[in-house]
């Protein structure tokens, strides 16, 4: 929209005001100047940033022959050229701000609808004038009566207005044209009559002919803007979705990650370098180039990653391995240039990739060849950490929980120098943890985090953290203000075992029988000299279990084959002990059976603690891939092996079935006070099963038939 077309507006705007009805001619002469306002303000938008303040005056006179103007905001318009005082066209908006969008604003189009509508329904909304309506019969009577002054009739509507001679107005409808004797009477009473065909508005006349092109023209530019939204989005999927993570924003710190201070010293060489590389370059050190972290799930290697981006100082992009895969061939691969590109900007900068696994798989394996995509993006990711190409002063950092299945290229050094193995924490590291999460919970007297520590091994960091919010969730269930030892022991047993099913209700002989099944484990746990230390058991229906027998294994790190022993008669004393008792089997002993054949056949297949077997072993790791079993063979040993295999592991099932039953026997009386307590109690701690069974073999053995040992000849007479 150029400047002359909103100078000539005006008085088109003025001809059609001469040319209107005065009601409507002011109507009109508002809507011109609306529109008149809202194309000035849209041509503001395209002038050009006001140039800067005049230098002194040189001896140099302007042109009379071009004539400048200078509009009410300030800007010099030159209409005999076109251009303006720094010597830009109109349309030049020069660089633009961030942020600034060009074009006519969004408000400008929705003025002009509206503008418009008003020019459309506004005659109809607000009449045109207040006169009165009649209806031709009064008028006549109004005529014959002397009252009307003059009258128009229009051509097109019909319509008569005319003046009353006390000043009224009135309007009426009458035929095409005035009939002979009506125009007499008009005459006879001096009324003054004129005939007149007003023209139409012109806004109305131009409507008809402009709103088709204008609705085409605005479906083709929306099908134009629909178009290039697309094709930017597509343009744009091979850019990379990694996070910026600021040094100004608040961020983990080592100080928040409780515990592993070996890892932290391996991660802080990384960022010591980053933050002070002339100090390492001075001796001639190279700072690794990659630094993997390995460990279990829930053991901080995100959270050390968070840490990294709140201690480094430097630009942190952290991104998943999911987000570079998409169904398009070729935009992982083009994800991570973008990635690495984003990096060398920042010039020293930290990369974190999280589940790296799902990239960095093996290539080639699996049934029919690998995954091209996939491929494709770690090949490129290869490239770019160490190519043809260095990258100096960019560090990746991965984590994941299955290294075994990683492409061997990428563990090579070089790239990923550095392993950082990061295992489930100790009783140390387990209370700086609890220490780290019990902060600013309400803990109770009786509350002793070491305790916990000794009593959660295995668990990891997330174990630990939920541990704690479970026991504040059913603090606050109880209706308790603080956390007691009891909510510890309840979480403990609800993130181990699930939550309690008070739903389940066992009959009598139900719970009787699984109170002598854990009563055989709990015995067994206490008498077996290698056995881990008895903690509690219940016959609380938790989880899938009717029962548990709880242990607290001890931190250790090598484990003998006396104590597995022990391990596999512990898990057979809740069938045996059922079988002395009741004299007959049931299926809750499959769990126990299953954890002792695992036992069992790892002693003969990978420990070498089979004497007909010997120093041999053979891995009983399942395959990662699909169709990897194929490509090999799928047993490393032959049948004869195979069944003197299964042969041993039989026979060290059996061997500590029948160990468990004579302790069992030995011990009868003790299983059946340990019953007895847990009939009435429903749980009991393993002090007490220690006493119960130190008391059961001070005194004579109790011992109840089974049914299936009473004989006929011993059964009572009847009468």
């Amino acid at each position: 929209m150029d400047y002359l077309t909103t100078a000539s507006f005006p008085t088109h705007c003025e001809t059609q005001h001469e040319t209107q009805h005065e009601t409507n001619g002011r109507l009109e002469t508002w809507l011109c100047s609306v529109i008149q306002a809202g194309r000035i303000i849209t041509s503001v938008t395209k002038l050009p940033p006001p140039p800067p303040p005049a230098k002194p005056s040189s001896s140099k006179r302007p042109n009379p022959s071009q004539k400048k103007s200078k509009n009410k905001f300030g800007s010099f318009v030159d209409f005999g050229s076109g251009k303006n005082s720094n010597n830009k066209t109109p349309n030049s908006t020069g660089p633009k701000k961030d942020g600034e969008k060009s074009g006519m604003p969004r408000w400008a189009t929705w003025a002009i609808v509206a503008v418009v509508v008003l020019l459309i329904a506004g005659p109809r909304i607000w009449p045109a004038s207040q006169a009165v309506k009649l209806s031709y019969t009064e008028f006549l009577v109004r005529v014959k009566e002397n009252q009307v002054s003059s009258i128009e009739i229009n051509n097109l509507s019909n319509v008569i207005s005319g003046k009353l001679k006390d000043g009224g107005e009135f309007t009426t409808t009458g035929a095409v044209a005035l009939s002979a004797s009506d125009e007499t009477l008009l005459k006879e009473k001096g009324v003054d009559y004129d005939y007149s065909t007003p023209q139409g508005n012109f806004f109305t006349n131009l409507i008809p002919l402009l709103l088709p092109f204008i609705l085409i023209m605005g479906f083709f530019f929306w099908m134009q803007r629909r178009a290039m939204g697309q094709a930017g989005s597509i343009m744009s999927i091979g850019r990379s979705r990694a996070k910026n993570y600021n040094a100004d924003k608040p961020a983990t710190t080592f100080a928040d990650v409780a515990g592993y201070d070996g890892v932290k010293q391996e991660i802080k060489e990384v960022v010591d370098f980053l933050k002070m590389p002339e100090s390492f370059k001075e001796i001639g050190a190279r700072v690794p180039k990659g630094v993997l972290l390995v460990g279990p799930p829930g053991t901080g290697k995100t959270l050390f990653a968070r840490a990294v981006a709140g201690e480094a100082g430097v630009g942190f992009l952290s991104v998943t391995g999911s987000d570079f895969m998409e169904m398009f061939v070729g935009v992982g691969a083009s994800r991570v240039r973008d990635l690495f590109q984003q990096a060398r900007k920042m010039g020293r900068a930290i990369i974190f990739v999280d589940e790296i696994d799902s990239i960095g798989r093996k290539r080639g394996a699996g049934l029919g060849g690998g995954h091209d995509e996939r491929e494709q993006t770690l090949n490129q990711l290869l490239a770019e950490m160490d190519g043809f190409e260095t990258t100096e002063g960019v560090i990746v950092m991965a984590a994941t929980n299955r290294p075994d299945i990683l492409d061997a290229a990428l563990l090579r050094p070089g790239r990923f120098d550095r392993q950082v193995t990061m295992p489930l924490p100790e009783y140390e590291e387990r209370l700086a943890i609890l220490n780290v999460h019990s902060k600013g919970k309400r803990m109770g007297s009786d509350v002793v985090l070491e305790t916990m520590a000794k009593a959660t091994p295995g668990m990891s960091g997330a174990d630990l953290a939920n541990l704690i919010n479970e026991a504040a969730l059913l603090a606050v269930r109880r209706g308790s203000k603080i956390i007691e030892h009891i909510d510890f022991e309840n979480a403990r047993d609800r993130v181990i075992m699930g939550a309690r099913r008070e739903s389940l209700i066992l009959n009598a002989e139900e719970k009787r029988a699984t109170a002598y099944h854990e009563g055989g484990h709990a015995v067994l746990a206490t008498v077996l000299p290698n056995s881990d230390p008895l903690h509690k058991v219940t016959i609380l229906p938790r989880g899938m279990a009717l029962g548990i027998t709880w242990t607290l294994p001890e931190e250790r790190h090598t484990y003998s084959r006396e104590y597995f022993q022990d391990m596999i008669c512990k898990a057979m004393g809740g069938r045996v002990a059922e079988m002395i008792v009741f004299g007959h089997l049931n299926s809750g002993a499959a769990n126990d059976l299953e954890q002792a054949t695992s036992i069992a056949r790892r002693m003969v297949r990978e420990w070498g603690m089979s004497d007909a077997v010997g120093p041999m072993a053979w891995s009983g790791q399942q395959q990662v891939f699909l169709g990897e079993d194929l490509m090999t063979s799928g047993r490393e040993y032959s049948d004869e092996t195979a069944r003197m295999i299964d042969s041993e592991i039989g026979l060290i099932l059996r061997e500590q079935e029948n160990r468990a039953k004579v302790l069992i026997e030995k011990n009868r009386s003790g299983l059946d006070l340990v019953a007895q307590a847990l009939l009435e109690q429903e749980t009991i701690d393993g002090a007490a099963v220690a006493k119960l069974v130190q008391q059961g073999l001070g005194r004579p053995q109790i011992v109840e038939p089974s049914p299936g040992a009473i004989k006929s000849s011993e059964k009572p007479e009847q009468n």
